[in-house]
This record gives C-alpha cells, sequence and structure tokens, in this order.
C-alpha cells in the first residue's frame, strides 16, 4: 500500500514520531511517502500535497492539521488522523494505539465519506470547508446585519457578531462552542448558527443539504469570511454567498469507533 505520511512542522515530537512510524510502516512492507514540508525537515524527499498519489494519507498533528490536508489535495484520499493535539476530534487514533492498528491493515479499508460545503460569491467559487465557514466583522465590537434566504425565499433576517455556516462533521467544532447541536455526521445538512444575536429568537437553524442556502451581508462594515480557518476572504455591502454541498466528500478511515463514543471520549471528558 502507497502511504503518505504528513506530520506537524512545529512540534519535534511529531516528526519524530512520524519518522519512527515511516520505518515501521516500511518493514510492514508499505510504500511510504512524505508531504514536502515534513519530507523536507526529516531529510526525505517529499510530495507536495497537490500532488499526492497514494491509497492512504496518514495526518500526525491536530484538527487543524487534518483540516489543512484536506483543503490542499487535489484528489481527495481517505485520511486517517493520529492526534498530536489538544482534542483531535478528526484524528481516529491517539499516538499508542498507531502500531497496533497498522500492524492489522490491509490493503482494504472502511471509508467514511464526510460532507463538505462549497461556498461561492456571485458565481465565482472561494472554497470548499469541511468544518465551518464563517462571516465576522473586521472591527471588534460592531454588529453586522443578515439576510438568510433558503430557496430563494428569506427564512431570517437578524443582527449579530457574525453568521456560521457548518457542516455535520463542524458541529463538534466551532459551532458547538457557538451554542449548536452535535449532528450526526451521517446527515447532510447544513447548520447555520448566529453569533451572539441581538434577539434572542435568532436560533440555530438545521437545513437540508438539498436546499439552496445563500447568506447576504447587508450592512457597510467591513466583514471577512473564513474558511476552515485556512482561507480568508473581504466581503463588501449586500454581498451574498452561496452554500452548496459539495460534490467531492472528504474521506477517512473508519477504524470501528462509533461516532457518539468518540464524543463521550473527545468531548465529555475533557
Amino acid at each position: 500500500m502507497r502511504i503518505v505520511l504528513i506530520s506537524r512542522i512545529d512540534d519535534d515530537e511529531a516528526l519524530a514520531f512520524t519518522a519512527s512510524l515511516a520505518q515501521h510502516l516500511k518493514e510492514l512492507g508499505h510504500t511510504v511517502l512524505f508531504e514536502a514540508g515534513t519530507g523536507r525537515l526529516l531529510g526525505e524527499r517529499g510530495v507536495p500535497f497537490e500532488e499526492f498519489d497514494a491509497d492512504l494519507a496518514v495526518v500526525v498533528g491536530g484538527d487543524g492539521s487534518v483540516l489543512l490536508t484536506v483543503h490542499r489535495m487535489r484528489r481527495q484520499i481517505p485520511i486517517l488522523g493520529i492526534n498530536w493535539g489538544e482534542v483531535g476530534f478528526l484524528a481516529s487514533l491517539e499516538p499508542e494505539e498507531a502500531e497496533a492498528f497498522f500492524a492489522t491493515l490491509t490493503d482494504g479499508f472502511p471509508v467514511e465519506r464526510r460532507m463538505r460545503i462549497t461556498l461561492s460569491m456571485q458565481g465565482e467559487e472561494l472554497g470548499t470547508a469541511l468544518n465551518e465557514a464563517v462571516i465576522v466583522t473586521e472591527r471588534p465590537a460592531k454588529m453586522l446585519r443578515f439576510s438568510v434566504a433558503v430557496d430563494g425565499k428569506t427564512a431570517e433576517r437578524f443582527r449579530a457578531d457574525g453568521i456560521l455556516i457548518s457542516t455535520p462533521t463542524g458541529s463538534t467544532a466551532y459551532a458547538m462552542s457557538a451554542g449548536g447541536p452535535i449532528i450526526d455526521p451521517r446527515i447532510n445538512g447544513f447548520l447555520v448558527i448566529p453569533l451572539a444575536p441581538y434577539m434572542l429568537s435568532s436560533r440555530p437553524h438545521l437545513i437540508s443539504s438539498d436546499r439552496t442556502l445563500d447568506i447576504q451581508l447587508e450592512t457597510e462594515k467591513p466583514a471577512h469570511l473564513v474558511v476552515d480557518g485556512q482561507s480568508t476572504y473581504e466581503l463588501d455591502k449586500n454581498t451574498v454567498i452561496s452554500v452548496r454541498m459539495a460534490d467531492v466528500p472528504a474521506c477517512f478511515v473508519r477504524i470501528g469507533k462509533p461516532f457518539f463514543e468518540r464524543v463521550e471520549q473527545k468531548l465529555r471528558r475533557l
């Protein structure tokens, strides 16, 4: 099996673990590749994210490292995260579990597909999010006004510090901190959450992914759209952001830990 390794590059222990894991995988008979930045720091030849040609991508890092990998890969290949962060909800394994797992890994492994959202403005695609996109004011302590349209009909108008559009996968990230529900990732939908709304009646909405969703910024205050914490775009007054389910989902190796068991282990016991 061809396996590409991606490590946090700001943590020497993570890099050392990645080097050790590479040796273990080679001993098991796998072909090991390295992401370019990881390879450079380990003295190995590396491959840019955009040129990955492998059966599996193993990410040693936190959720940010996994999101970066999903964003940068031109072709979505299955990802297995090994947690080297704080919570690591997108990581399926802890470091001490890795060797035992790979010892039993075969060429065929179950894959879980996770919905992503594509955001566009005036027909131009801006980016694709696995977790969430958020629109926030450029100036602290200034509120924004939003209009939310579902299937072309206005569903709500409100003032708030910002608005967050999350996938079910992102429901355990920023969306949860903002008061949203935890959503089973098998559900395809858009979770829309006003951030610190002026009116208490402005509540989160879960909208089916087969509907069209448009967010209009109805204010002259400068604002930014941030996609998965990876990309930032400046927005002007009356900008309309269209949200759709992405054509290509992200793929994760399913190792047998049920979703809600992971919720209990990673979130409720912090």
